[in-house]
């Protein structure tokens, strides 16, 4: 039952997906009067399909291979390969007859509408959901601050517990460090309250004891801070301590090869306790591509040394379950005005991030099989409860992704389409049916390729290979 619900959970989402997405083609190819011959959700290939009807000039139904959708427009050479239509003489209602600039448009037009659903959703969440943070109150009581590298390039401590910003007691320090107020101000100073360790021997009992003696201080922020606070950075400025757990652990993963479990606790690794969850990343940061020792107490309490071996992307390949600051959240509520704000923000900052991982992928400095994720992978990420806040979440992150990933300068994706077309109003000729036709083939081998990749890492990850 609970893999049914996770398969109807993906189904849905890419069925609404899919079809949004073809639905851009359509709508854009039907305002400059192209022929639309067929309209399919998932794949009829080898011409079997579950469910087909004809309308007017175009063939609608829904195939049987769940790999993705497609519009066949007329006068087009796409994934069908059809070539046929291309030897007779161009017909005023085809897509090859129209101008560059409206062909470009029909092509665009499914990202177009992937991307603003993509934010339309991510808006609504926050307009209806609001805005959950810490206080700073309650992170003060519960060990302070996670200081960042660059916040202890400016004088922050771990441990520091932020009391106020300008004179004005902080409660969300996260909007009030933000606040262009602050960022614009001549003067930024931030007084913090900190712990000092304090020594005693008692020479009578032969006993060290250590306490710790608080004091305030003030920390003023220097000239150049606007820099610094641009620096590019993995870890956070700020962040609360935040505890963790081991939740899911990544089949194959260097975390299952060392017995790592869900339900674990890190203690330490090589010795250096970990504290809070960043602070255990900058410790992976430290020990990358190195074997170590991981003292981990399970969920029975038992305490026991593992040895684990670190990737060079600095992961042991498991998902945290935070704990520590259950129920002590407040919710800030939005008006329309700065939801949208806000989700067209975090829209384009996801967009920014897969495409940073795609680079790294690419690039080589990240390792495909553990940043990628097939359809199996994909779908598991919804879970085997219904959740619907979750689910039209990642509703809205894979439509951005999609987004994202068809624009690809890549033959047989709508970039691919995009970059050819792009060249045709560059060098005012098209480019020959040949072309386009070899650059199908060798776009749709690539995409298949890649497929079957993250189905064998979907597989791997399951076997543990």
């Amino acid at each position: 039952m609970d893999t049914l619900i996770t398969a109807l959970q993906f189904i849905l989402a890419l069925s609404i997906l899919i079809t949004l997405h073809e639905f851009g083609h359509y709508w854009a190819a039907r305002a400059f009067g192209i022929r639309i011959e067929k309209f399919f959700l998932f794949f009829d290939a080898w011409n079997f399909k579950l469910f087909s009807f004809k309308k007017g000039d175009t063939e609608y139904g829904i195939g049987w291979l769940p790999l993705g959708g497609y519009v066949k427009i007329a006068g087009m050479v796409d994934e069908s390969l059809d070539t046929e239509q291309l030897k007779s003489e161009p017909q005023d209602w085809e897509f090859r007859s129209k101008p560059a600039w409206q062909r470009l448009i029909v092509m665009i037009g499914g990202v177009t509408v992937n991307l603003i659903l993509g934010i339309v959703i991510m808006v609504l969440l926050t307009y209806s959901q609001g805005e959950k943070y810490v206080p700073q109150p309650v992170v003060n009581q519960q060990g302070g601050i996670y200081a960042g590298p660059v916040a202890r390039s400016v004088g922050f401590q771990t441990g520091d517990q932020i009391l106020a910003i300008n004179g004005v007691a902080v409660d969300n320090l996260d909007a009030q460090f933000g606040d262009p107020t602050f960022l614009t101000a001549d003067h930024k100073e931030i007084k913090v309250r900190r712990a000092k360790a304090m020594v005693s021997i008692d020479s009578a009992n032969s006993t060290v004891s250590t306490t710790h003696q608080f004091y305030d201080t003030t920390l003023v922020m220097p000239k150049n801070f606007d820099e610094l606070l641009g620096a590019k950075s993995d870890m956070p400025f700020f962040a609360p301590r935040m505890m963790f757990k081991i939740g899911k652990v990544m089949g194959g993963s260097h975390a299952e090869k060392a017995g790592l479990e869900a339900g674990d606790m890190i203690n330490s690794v090589n010795g250096e306790r970990v504290l809070s969850f960043f602070e255990f990343k900058e410790l992976l940061a430290k020990y990358a591509g190195e074997t170590v020792k991981v003292e981990v107490v399970d969920s029975n309490k038992k305490v026991s040394v593992l040895k684990a071996e670190i990737g060079e992307d600095a992961t042991l390949g498991f998902q945290p379950a935070f704990f520590g600051f259950e129920y002590k959240e407040k919710v800030i509520k939005y008006g329309l005005g700065k939801s949208i704000n806000l989700g067209v923000s975090r829209s384009f900052g996801l967009i920014g991030a897969n495409a940073k991982a795609l680079g790294n992928v690419a690039t080589g400095k990240s390792d495909p099989t553990k940043s990628l994720a097939g359809p199996v992978g994909i779908a598991q990420m919804f879970g085997s409860t219904w959740n619907w806040l979750n689910f039209w979440t990642l509703t809205a992150m894979l439509s951005l992704v999609l987004a994202l990933m068809n624009i690809l300068p890549i033959p047989a994706l709508d970039g691919g389409h995009v970059m050819f077309l792009l060249y045709e109003i560059i060098a005012r000729r098209p480019v020959s049916d040949k072309v386009l036709y070899v650059g199908q083939i060798i776009g749709m081998v690539f995409l298949l390729s890649l497929v079957a990749f993250t189905f064998w890492v979907d597989i791997a990850r399951a076997l543990g290979i």
